[in-house]
């Protein structure tokens, strides 16, 4: 894969594995989200996908999320718009919306390490969906 290929090329230039490179693996994504019936306003909370490995926060299960869990999202180019949900640190948005990648970025040192040392990930933030109770008591500001 071509290094800084994200400087070079639009994101409707980029080959499956660099698209799926500009993650950065920070979890962010896998936690559920809330939506007040009243406002339409979303919330996220600390509440991971069963799947996610809380540690390395990866899914636990990737190539079958979609059969396991039914409201798993892939992110694609043609719909980034409707993920408006992504987290402001999210690759995918810092690029569509004409930014550059964070200094902590695996793409730009190599390894998750600094992602998770400037606390960029759900790393110890988070609790599984069997162990939350209710969600409302689980919203969080920080993932957005």
């Amino acid at each position: 894969m071509q290094s800084d290929f994200w400087h070079s090329k639009r994101l409707d230039e980029m080959s499956e594995q660099e698209w799926e490179a500009l993650c950065d693996g920070c979890g962010k994504c896998c936690l559920n989200k809330l939506i007040d019936e009243d406002t339409d306003e979303l919330v996220h909370t600390n509440v991971a996908c069963e799947l996610l490995n809380t540690h390395s926060c990866a899914c636990s299960d990737y190539a079958n999320r979609f059969a396991r869990v039914p409201d798993c999202l892939k992110i694609t180019r043609d719909k980034l718009a409707d993920y408006y949900w992504l987290p402001s640190t999210c690759a995918y948005r810092l690029l569509a919306e004409g930014k550059s990648l964070p200094s902590w970025h695996p793409l730009r040192t190599g390894s998750k390490s600094a992602m998770h040392k400037a606390g960029q990930s759900v790393r110890g933030k988070v609790v599984l969906e069997s162990q939350a109770g209710d969600w409302e008591d689980h919203i969080i500001t920080w993932a957005s």
